[in-house]
Parts: structure tokens; C-alpha cells; sequence
């Protein structure tokens, strides 16, 4: 036989061998990957059931649990989310508990640090005693539930495919038992990531050292209520004169409000007049401009040590600019139904699964024993609904972010720290975080009055720093950094959940989010009787301000000083709310709730530009259809895109062909952001020439960590710079010598956008479109990202998808500037309920029910989320079942 036939004979064996492995490897991982999957229809056994509960699944795989019981009902509950997304649960509770490093091993040790610096679990043990006793026994059932099922599987492999993979690096690990205090650590995680002006008041601090108070208060403008309404008007909603006396008495300051005067407000050069170069040395400052100015590097390093303590906690909802949301509702006299209508899209990270878990809830016969009625979106380890609707009322959530943090400069020496003129012990403790495939280690946690000492964190070395901005002068002191959130108080906000599930009416949704402490949240109402209504809740501090001239909460304060203590909370009867408001709707996305500066919430609010666009939208028409809150919903108009385009067209590019051949290109756009289309190549030239906008803007002068996102705030602090073509932001400090203005800098962001599109799409700026940049990949929490092997990543990641939206637009598939341009958060799911008929409402998820890979619920709604598209969302008896597609029995 010739050589050539031989070696091909050999490669034609070899490929036949490698194809039938390839077979038998497939056969077997199919078989790993389906092994996981519930049982979804037929009989099962559950041990502690006292009666039969039927849980009906529709083509979703959307579970609806009927039972006798309360137990029963969040016990059933329990034991469906395990079957759906255990995996999921399980990597929460090591999250939330600081013990991410006994399921990933090493690379989970800089979070658990942080979190049992904090204390997340120990928060949690002290609440569980404190709730209602009927919440009690819905967590313990809904425990027993999750561990029934896990008692039914013999290997862990049959729970989820997630520890095949993991049991490869930690093959010691096993699965325990769930507990009510697993399902309360998670509601550490949600307030954690929907906290407020914690990243902005480290990020004031750390900045203070590099420039005047002027200059950072540029980048943090107040909110214009002129240009965007708030939440309540002044005639729906106003403090009273005894509660303004009250929240004045309790602070004993003079503060700003958020719509007051920003510190140092002063321009470092007037519009139309010359501007030098700044000095490389900081200027100090001093009295109301703001805090005293240091060049010391030990301050520096303390506050960049709590800034790494900050971004070492995994983002479980999301982070930045992308934790915001819509919702609004319209009462029957403004909607086509007669009966009012209530939408709501949380603005979350993106994920595979989603963040959100489908099911409904339904007592048999409702009872004073058995209230519960209800259906819509849950988290997959906490028991309860958590926004959706039951037969009477329907609720929506949109993050209110007071400022619920503070950071506090504490001098300390030793084991001691100071207090109102003594040093005083600081409390410890040693902590053991297990590591799998590594000796355990321990950590040292030190706190004081105040909260956790956060400038340890991460190296666990003792940071400290000098010359810090204190009470605006100078002073020549070490510093540790420690932290007080309201979070870190036990409360009751478990209790408010299925308070909020079983109420009737007004009142009982009112009494029910006296209850939600943490994360504040501003409530949307509706009720069958046609009532609308909106409630901020939440533990918000009264406290004083440590700088002059500036709000509560926008510097570090002195710990030693008691007068800067929190002074209790704002009572709930103080907070902003109004029952049928006088316009007929309510518009909630993340925006200020009142003009009003009293009481004191935050100086930190959404920018407005969604909140007004979604106004404009129900404005345009008498009444609202379902069908029109939907499309709302996916509006893609960039509302800021006017101001800065008037700016590009106006700029004279000297005969740049090339470059014109993009700023033409926004001549006729009608500022909308679709994937594709006519207007996506204007909107892709747009959004590059806004990123390469803020880094030759702002970049320049910012730590990296600090670079301009291009979200809502970069787009008011824009709006002001774009009216004073001097100011200092304007100038490139890595031109020394060269003094850029305004023009300057709007022309170089236009050139290089054009040849960042020409080197990414092409040369013809008719093939540019939005969506070939703005792209979308659902990545697991865990298996998705890029360290892991591109198979495993196969197995669990979903995408790509080209995408429309943007930031601060209403269908919100956000983008981080300083980073790229695909999609890091967006809309986590959509819902309209319909009061007039609530079987006529309708709900989507960003991917399925399913957290099992290639199970038929894992991505099956993404395609209609991305499209716009929504589901029936059956709730009576009789609609649900109609719906179904699958029934399993649970039996005692």
C-alpha cells in the first residue's frame, strides 16, 4: 500500500475514533445535563405536607402552587424553587454568608472578606427572632420544602449541573441543609446593591486630594426639577409645619437639599473667558467651599482601601448607574380599560438565569389563616412574591436610593479608637473563612459605634490616612475608614413581604411597607376599586451635616465627634405618599420624589431623563391602553441626545470630509436608539462620539475606577459644561502647554468616533448600526466568564444579541462608557397588570424559569423580551388552568 493511502487510511480511522468518542462524550454530557431536570408532572412525596398541592406549569414552565395551607403553600414553594434553581440559592448563601470560597476556592476570598467584615449572615440570625412569628414559620417551611427535595437526591449531580463542573476543582464540597436565615442573608445582597451615595461620597473623598470642591461639583449637579418633574408634586404630597419642625430639631444643622446649591459652586473660568492651565498641585480649600484639600498619600490609600472593599462584593442585582427601574401607573379615568393600569421594568444586572424567578401563590379558600392570592416575580431562596399582584391589589417597585450609608474618619491607636474626647475599646473579632483547596484562613474584624472598619479590607492590612478632609480644614491626623448602612440594624422588612401579598387595600399595603426597611424602595399602587397610589418606605438616618455648606451624607464625618451620630430614623409617617393623585398617574424611575428638602433623602437622584420621557409619553394621549403601556415600556429615544447633537453640528470640522461624513449622518436623526434600521448607524456614530466625549473630558483627571460611565449624572453634568465652553473639564491635562475649549474637545470626540467606526464596522457609514456594537451575552454568575473554558462557557452562557436602548433611555439596556458598549444592565423583566381584568395582564423575564442548562425553560423567553413581546399572565383559578401544560401532585 502506497504511504499517501496509508496516512490517509490512518487519518480517516483516527477522525472515526475521534467521532465516536465525540458520540459517547455527547451521549454522556447529555445525560449529566438532563439528569438535573424536575419532575414536573405525576405524584411525589414531600415529606411534611399535611395535604395534597398541585402545581400547575404553564408552556413557561411557570409554576402556580395551590394549597390547603399556608405551610403548605411556601413549603410547596420551597421545594419548586430547589427543583427550578437550587444552584442559584446555593451560590447566594455562600455570597451573602462570606463563604464563597468553600464552593470556588480562592478567587472567592477577597468577597468573603468583605462581607464578614460586614456581617451579612450575623444581621440575619439577629432578625430571624424579631419577625412576625407567622413570617417565622413561612421561612422554616419554605426551608423544609428546599430540603425535601435535596433529601430526594442521591447525588449532586442530580441537583444541578453546576457541581459536575465545580466538583472537578472541589471535589470535598457538599450541599447542606437550607435554613430561614439563608433565605434573610439574601435581603443583605438586594440592599447592598441597591444602596445609595456610598460609591459617590468615597469617590468625593478620594477626589478631594486632586482637586478644588468646584471642580467635583461638576460632576455631582443638582437635580433640575424644572426640566424633569419629580415623583409628587407640592399639591399631591407636602411635610407638614410640626414635621418640618421635627426633622429640623433632629438634625440641628444647616443642610442642602437636593435641589439646593451644590458645594462650591464656583467656576474656575467663565464662559467665553480664557482658561490656564491648572496647577498640578491641588488648592486647598476651605469654610463652605468644602472640605480642607490634602496632597498626603495615606489618606488616599485609606479611602481607595474602602473602595476596593466596595467593588469586591460580587454584584448579585447589579451596580452603577444600571440599578434604576421604571414604573408608573394610570388610574381608570386616564386608561381605556375604566380601571387603572400599573407597569413596572426593574433595571437590573443581565444574567444566565435572570434575576427573577416566576410563580404564583393561591390559597384554596382565602382566610384570615390562608390570605394568599397572589402572583409575580420572586427571587429563587426567598419565600413570597416580591412585585406583582394578588386579586385585589398590584404593586411596583423603582429603587428610591436615600442615603443609607455614611462613612466615618476614625483615629485610632491601637486596639482603641477615639470617642466624644477618650479612646475607647474597638470591637473585634476573629472570623474563619474555609478555602477549598487551601488552609483556612482568619480574619480580624474591627468596628466601632459606627459600623465595620472597611478600610481594612481586602489586604487586611491597617490603613490609615492623614490630613483628611475633615469639617473643611487641615488636619494632621491617621485615619482608619468605617461604614454605617441602615442595613446593618436588624429590621422587619421580611415581615413586609407577605404583608404586601396579602393586602386588600390601601391601608394594608400602607402598614405593609411601614414594615420594608431596607432597600428603600419607592412603592407604586392599584387596586380593583380603582385606586392609584405611591409610598416611599424605607429606614432613612436622620443625621447632620460634617461639612458646612453641604448636604448630610456628601463627606466623610469625624467619628470621634458624637454630633455627627445618626439621630434614629425618619418616621414612616414623615415619608413622601399620596392616594389618587390629583394628575391621574404616577411616574416612578428612580428620579427626586419631592422638591421639598425636608425630610432629608439624598442628593443622589436619578438624573430625570427617563422619568420625563415615560411623563411625556402618557401626556400624549387622553387614555392609556394596556397595549400602550407595553410599548412604552420600549421606548429608545435618547431625551439628552438634542442638547449635545445641537452642540456636534455646530462644530466646524475645517473641511474633514471624513469626519463629515458622520456628523451629517445626525442631521436627520431622530434621536431614537433601534438595533437596526435607518436610525441606527446615526445612533451608533452618536453613542461612540458621546464615550470618546467623556474620556477626553473627564478621564483625563479621574482615578480608572472612576472613569465617566456616561450615564444619567455624566449627562447632567454635560448639560451645564456644554453652556460654558471655558471651563476647566474642558482641558486635557496630558496637553500641558495646550489650553482646549469646548469646540476643541466635541471635534476630536467626532474624529475619532469616525475612525473608531470605520476600524470596527467599515469605511461606509451606511453599514454602521447601533446594535453591531451594543450587543448583549447572558453569562453565568460563575461558569460564564472568561476564565473559564470556552466549552463550560458553551454549556451555560446565552448570546450574543444585538441590542437597542442605552442608558438613561426607558427601554434601558445600559452601557458603561469607560468599559465598551455592550449591554451590562438592563430592563430584568416587564409586567403591565391590567385591574380591570387581571388575566387580561402581561409579564416577561429576561430568560426562563429554568436555572438548568438546555432544560426548555432555561432562555425561552429572551427572544421576547429583547423584541418587546409580553405573555399572558393568567391568575384566576380558571385561567390558570386552562393555561397549563403541566400538573404535579404534592403529597404528605
Amino acid at each position: 500500500m502506497s504511504r499517501p493511502r496509508l496516512l490517509r487510511r490512518i487519518g480517516i480511522s483516527a477522525l472515526a475514533l475521534l467521532l465516536v468518542v465525540a458520540v459517547v462524550a455527547a451521549v454522556l454530557a447529555i445525560g449529566l445535563v438532563r439528569r438535573s431536570f424536575p419532575q414536573t408532572s405525576g405524584e411525589i412525596t414531600v415529606s411534611g405536607l399535611t395535604s395534597s398541592v398541585s402545581v400547575l406549569r404553564d408552556d413557561r414552565g411557570v409554576p402556580q402552587i395551590y394549597a390547603d395551607n399556608a405551610d403548605d403553600l411556601f413549603r410547596a414553594q420551597g421545594y419548586v424553587a430547589a427543583q427550578d434553581r437550587f444552584f442559584e440559592m446555593d451560590l447566594r448563601r455562600h455570597v451573602t454568608a462570606g463563604r464563597l470560597s468553600e464552593l470556588v476556592g480562592p478567587d472567592g476570598l477577597e468577597t468573603d472578606r468583605v462581607i464578614r467584615t460586614m456581617g451579612w449572615r450575623r444581621v440575619a440570625e439577629q432578625e430571624l427572632p424579631r419577625l412576625d412569628p407567622s413570617t417565622q414559620r413561612y421561612l422554616r417551611a419554605y426551608a423544609d420544602g428546599v430540603n425535601a427535595y435535596l433529601d430526594e437526591r442521591d447525588s449532586q449531580s442530580k441537583i444541578a449541573l453546576e457541581y459536575v463542573i465545580l466538583g472537578q476543582q472541589v471535589p470535598d464540597y457538599r450541599i447542606e441543609p437550607w435554613t430561614p436565615v439563608d433565605s434573610l442573608a439574601w435581603l443583605k445582597a438586594m440592599a447592598w446593591d441597591l444602596r445609595s451615595d456610598y460609591a459617590d461620597e468615597l469617590a468625593r473623598a478620594r477626589l478631594a486630594d486632586r482637586m478644588s470642591a468646584g471642580h467635583i461639583a461638576d460632576l455631582f449637579p443638582p437635580y433640575d426639577a424644572k426640566a424633569h418633574r419629580p415623583i409628587l408634586s407640592s399639591a399631591d404630597w407636602s411635610p407638614t409645619a410640626s414635621e418640618r419642625t421635627a426633622v429640623k430639631k433632629a438634625t440641628a444643622t444647616s443642610t442642602a437639599g437636593p435641589d439646593r446649591q451644590s458645594p462650591g459652586t464656583k467656576e474656575k473660568a467663565k464662559d467665553g473667558g480664557s482658561a490656564q492651565k491648572e496647577s498640578a498641585q491641588p488648592a486647598a480649600l476651605t469654610g463652605d467651599a468644602g472640605p480642607a484639600v490634602t496632597r498626603d498619600a495615606s489618606v488616599r490609600t485609606a479611602y481607595a482601601q474602602a473602595t476596593s472593599a466596595v467593588r469586591a462584593v460580587p454584584a448579585t442585582l447589579g451596580q452603577g448607574d444600571g440599578i434604576g427601574s421604571n414604573s408608573w401607573v394610570v388610574d381608570g379615568e386616564h386608561s381605556t380599560t375604566g380601571k387603572p393600569l400599573l407597569a413596572n421594568d426593574p433595571h437590573l444586572g443581565v444574567s444566565m438565569p435572570g434575576i427573577w424567578y416566576q410563580t404564583g401563590l393561591h390559597c384554596r379558600t382565602l382566610s384570615k389563616q390562608c390570605p394568599f392570592d397572589v402572583s409575580g416575580f420572586s427571587f429563587a431562596g426567598l419565600p413570597g412574591i416580591v412585585i406583582g399582584h394578588n386579586d385585589t391589589v398590584a404593586w411596583g417597585f423603582t429603587n428610591l436610593a436615600p442615603d443609607v450609608t455614611d462613612f466615618y474618619l476614625e483615629k485610632v491607636r491601637g486596639d482603641s479608637y477615639l470617642r466624644d474626647g477618650r479612646y475607647v475599646p474597638l470591637r473585634q473579632r476573629t472570623e474563619t473563612i474555609k478555602v477549598a483547596g487551601q488552609k483556612d484562613e482568619h480574619l480580624i474584624v474591627r468596628g466601632t459605634v459606627h459600623g465595620p472598619v472597611m478600610s481594612d479590607v481586602v489586604t487586611s492590612v491597617n490603613q490609615a490616612g492623614s490630613a483628611a478632609p475633615v469639617r473643611g480644614k487641615r488636619d494632621r491626623q491617621r485615619y482608619e475608614v468605617s461604614l454605617a448602612w441602615t442595613a446593618l440594624q436588624p429590621n422587619r422588612t421580611a415581615d413586609a413581604i407577605f404583608e404586601l401579598n396579602a393586602a386588600r387595600n390601601w391601608p394594608d399595603f400602607r402598614a405593609a411597607a411601614r414594615d420594608f426597611a431596607v432597600p428603600a424602595q419607592n412603592l407604586v399602587y392599584a387596586d380593583t376599586s380603582g385606586h392609584i397610589g405611591y409610598q416611599a418606605p424605607g429606614a432613612v438616618p436622620i443625621r447632620r451635616s460634617a461639612t458646612p455648606g453641604s448636604p448630610p451624607g456628601y463627606w466623610p464625618a469625624p467619628g470621634w465627634d458624637p454630633a455627627y451620630d445618626w439621630k434614629g430614623q425618619v418616621p414612616f409617617e414623615q415619608l413622601p405618599h399620596v392616594l389618587d393623585p390629583k394628575e391621574g398617574f404616577l411616574v416612578t424611575a428612580n428620579q427626586e420624589v419631592t422638591a421639598s428638602s425636608s425630610p432629608f433623602l439624598t442628593t443622589e437622584w436619578d438624573a430625570g431623563y427617563r422619568s420625563q420621557r415615560i411623563r411625556n409619553l402618557l401626556q400624549e394621549s387622553p387614555k392609556v391602553s394596556p397595549e400602550r403601556m407595553g410599548q412604552i415600556q420600549m421606548d429608545t429615544r435618547n431625551d439628552f441626545a438634542p442638547v449635545l447633537v445641537k452642540q456636534l453640528l455646530a462644530v466646524d470640522l475645517g473641511g474633514d470630509r471624513f469626519t463629515e461624513d458622520g456628523q451629517r449622518l445626525l442631521e436627520g436623526w431622530d434621536y431614537t436608539t433601534p438595533a437596526s434600521g435607518p436610525q441606527s448607524s446615526a445612533a451608533a456614530y452618536y453613542n461612540v462620539v458621546w464615550a470618546r466625549l467623556l474620556n477626553l473630558t473627564f478621564d483625563d483627571e479621574l482615578p480608572r475606577d472612576l472613569w465617566a460611565d456616561g450615564g444619567d449624572r455624566d449627562r447632567a453634568a454635560m448639560v451645564k459644561l456644554l453652556t460654558q465652553p471655558r471651563n476647566a473639564w474642558w482641558d486635557n491635562k496630558l496637553t500641558p502647554g495646550v489650553v482646549e475649549g469646548r469646540s476643541e474637545v466635541l471635534r476630536q470626540a467626532m474624529v475619532e468616533a469616525r475612525l473608531e467606526l470605520t476600524r470596527s464596522i467599515g469605511r461606509d457609514p451606511s453599514t454602521w448600526s447601533w446594535g453591531r456594537l451594543h450587543q448583549l451575552e447572558l453569562k453565568h454568575q460563575v461558569l460564564g466568564g472568561d476564565g473559564v473554558p470556552g466549552i463550560v462557557r458553551a454549556l451555560f452562557n446565552r448570546g450574543s444579541w444585538q441590542m437597542p436602548g442605552g442608558s438613561s433611555i426607558v427601554d434601558a439596556n445600559g452601557w458603561d462608557a469607560s468599559e465598551g458598549f455592550d449591554v451590562s444592565w438592563a430592563p430584568s423583566m416587564r409586567m403591565v397588570v391590567d385591574l380591570g381584568d387581571l388575566d387580561a395582564s402581561r409579564w416577561v423575564n429576561q430568560s426562563g424559569n429554568s436555572g438548568h442548562p438546555y432544560a426548555d425553560h432555561y432562555d425561552d423567553q429572551v427572544d421576547a423580551w429583547i423584541s418587546g413581546d409580553t405573555y399572558p399572565w393568567p391568575s384566576t383559578p380558571e385561567a390558570v388552568r386552562a393555561a397549563s401544560d403541566e400538573e404535579l401532585t404534592l403529597r404528605p
